[in-house]
């Protein structure tokens, strides 16, 4: 196992509150990007704490990038003495979830992974390469704004921030470093219950369609939705549907 660093917190709700919440980002963002979900769960009495991951945000920076090293920084951020009562992980921080989850199986009480990168197929990992090349080459709001016009204005600012903020090298060696890009062992090993908020195919998705869903379909504990009309980050594209799908996977 990877040696973990400590990662940075960004948190919504009270300290006090009975229901906590670990919220994972994915790859070439950071933790202020998943507010959609810390201030949905806040409003409805949940603490949520949302982590940068190593090499993005404000975390610190390593040399290991592969899936495992993510995976033990998440799996070493606890909730007190106990277990999350929830873990969400968007793409990058959803594979991490997964390996953490089923390494661990008193991390997290339940799981909702958003359109998740458990298994990539080689046009997923060029698609992704060329958005990060796009967003680093030019982390500007206005840039940002021109490929998602419809995004809710501090989406734009906080996903040109977390270009500004991120190593790019941390980001191409997560890459470089995972030549194979496939935790469906892992995630049929989970035994809590785990639901995946997919994208819409029609737009884009890395995980309905393909063989992670395919992969994962044989675990009991998997549940399914799409959010239709949304691409890989769904809370920004759809925000008001992936928020309700969230609540009634947790209902």
């Amino acid at each position: 196992m990877p040696t973990p660093v400590t990662l940075p917190l960004a948190s919504w709700g009270a300290s006090t509150a009975d229901r906590r919440a670990l919220l994972i980002h994915g790859l070439g963002s950071n933790g202020a990007l998943m507010w959609r979900y810390g201030t949905a769960l806040a409003e409805t009495g949940w603490r949520a704490d949302a982590v940068d991951l190593r090499g993005h945000g404000t975390a610190p920076r390593a040399l290991d990038y592969t899936l495992a090293a993510y995976a033990a920084d998440v799996a070493a951020t606890r909730s007190g003495d106990g277990p999350w009562d929830l873990v969400i992980g968007h793409s990058l921080g959803g594979a991490a979830s997964v390996l953490a989850a089923a390494g661990d199986p008193s991390w997290t009480r339940r799981l909702v992974l958003v359109d998740p990168a458990i298994s990539l197929t080689e046009r997923d990992r060029d698609i992704v390469r060329d958005s990060q090349t796009r967003s680093f080459d030019d982390p500007s709001q206005a840039a940002v704004r021109a490929e998602h016009p419809h995004w809710h204005p501090q989406d734009i600012e906080l996903k040109a921030l977390s270009a500004q903020q991120a190593s790019r090298w941390a980001v191409e060696q997560t890459s470089a470093q995972n030549p194979e890009w496939d935790v469906t062992d892992a995630a049929l090993r989970i035994a809590v219950p785990t639901h995946v908020i997919a994208s819409d195919p029609g737009v884009y998705s890395i995980f309905r369609g393909k063989p992670a869903e395919a992969g994962v379909a044989a675990n009991p504990h998997f549940s399914v939705s799409v959010v239709a009309e949304a691409g890989h980050s769904p809370h920004r594209d759809r925000p008001e549907a992936t928020i309700e799908a969230l609540f009634a996977a947790l209902a």
